[in-house]
């Protein structure tokens, strides 16, 4: 594929592997962290591991760290929510490995060749080594960053670097993105990008474009759009809903009570609840999507509010995941939230009627687990609609 000229796509390819799966006794939050776990031990013959990815985990084992080794975990002494003063340290369920092997170095080593640069990398994103490493029986997805690298706001939780006057966009932007998924051929793709207050519609047509080129190019492939706020403007809100996506997130990162001390002054919960209810309002075959992260000192009350509140909203989808420091000048954790306490909220956001409910420390609003199930979803919509 010959390289894309446009310096602003900023792609990153996760190749997930369905990894075998650690059997575990299921176990409400408050019944304690000493469940034994079952380690499954699979030979490791071509056969043997296509009869793992048809028969192996199901999507709840990969977001919420079941493919992780729990054994040490009942043994972990430190504390797990912050003192006065104090910097926490990271629990083991946290702790992720090195990336290494074949598959994240000939992926690191494609897209530096590309001239593209990753979200993955930007945003410092815990699970890369997993996403890239991948396996010989992998799943490709993209993950691409439009509209630049620099953000009009500055977000406490967020790494990403921020300008005043990020520069102007490039306009062939939607078509060499569209062009380089339909090489790789791809089948589901997240678009999603950084801020931008500096331009009128706050890039919602060039995500719009973006989409339509995407669906000419190729008409099976799923588009899910992960967008900002577009500042409250409603009108963006809807070229984007009605450009021919399927899945629209966005994200209401916190609990209502913590929005101005986590988000950027312009941000706000209502605001962001209105855009997902207004996605829905002009395509009601949409499937809509929020994150919310966890540690930043929440209350138990508080999250319960939140999901009720996005359920009135008709959200479909909802993950929750553990926010970390990115550098010493973000915000610090003030809890590490414990596995059993995201099963927990799983429970509670199946109860409250959401079609998909991701919780685990480690799982990210564009994380990949979620589209085996979303992709399903879809096409599972589509075949009713006919």
């Amino acid at each position: 594929m010959a390289p894309i000229q446009s310096g602003t796509a900023r792609v990153a390819v996760w190749l997930c592997a369905r990894l075998t799966s650690v059997q575990g006794q299921r176990r409400p939050y408050g019944a304690g962290n000493n469940a034994q776990m079952q380690h499954r031990q699979f030979s490791t013959s071509p056969d043997d591991k296509k009869e793992i990815i048809q028969n192996g985990p199901d999507l709840q084992d990969f977001i919420s760290g079941e493919l992780s080794d729990k054994s040490r975990w009942s043994e972990y002494k430190g504390h797990l929510k912050r003192q006065k003063g104090e910097r926490l340290r990271l629990p083991p369920w946290l702790k992720t490995e090195i990336p290494i092997g074949k598959n994240y170095n000939k992926l690191k080593n494609t897209l530096r060749n590309l001239n593209l640069h990753t979200v993955c990398e930007e945003a410092r994103c815990p699970n890369i080594g997993e996403c890239w490493g991948g396996g010989e029986y992998a799943t490709a997805t993209a993950t691409i960053m439009l509209m630049g690298d620099t953000c009009t706001r500055g977000c406490r939780f967020c790494s990403v670097k921020t300008a005043r006057n990020p520069g102007p966009l490039d306009p062939n932007e939607p078509y060499n993105t569209a062009k380089a998924i339909a090489e790789w051929g791809l089948d589901y793709v997240v678009l999603t990008s950084v801020d931008r207050d500096d331009i009128p519609d706050g890039g919602a047509d060039h995500f719009a474009k973006t989409v339509s080129n995407l669906k000419e190019r190729n008409t099976k492939i799923l588009v899910e759009c992960l967008t900002p706020d577009f500042r409250g403007d409603l009108n963006a809100v809807m070229k984007v809903a009605q450009s021919g996506l399927d899945v629209y997130a966005h994200n209401v990162e916190t609990v209502p009570e913590l929005q101005r001390h986590v988000r950027d002054p312009r941000a706000n919960f209502d605001q962001s609840l209105k855009v997902l209810k207004h996605a829905k309002t002009v395509q009601p075959d949409l499937i809509t999507k929020t994150s919310i992260m966890l540690g930043l000192g929440e209350t138990d009350e508080q999250v319960y509010s939140t999901m009720t509140a996005l359920r009135a909203a008709d959200v479909d989808c909802l993950t929750f995941g553990q926010y970390m420091q990115p550098t010493k000048r973000h915000l610090k954790v003030e809890e590490y939230v414990t596995p059993e306490k995201f099963k927990y909220w799983e429970l509670v956001g199946n109860e409250l009627g959401f079609l998909y409910t991701a919780s685990g420390p480690l799982v990210r609003s564009s994380y990949k687990a979620g589209e085996f199930f979303l992709k399903n979803l879809v096409e599972k919509r589509k075949t009713k609609a006919i």
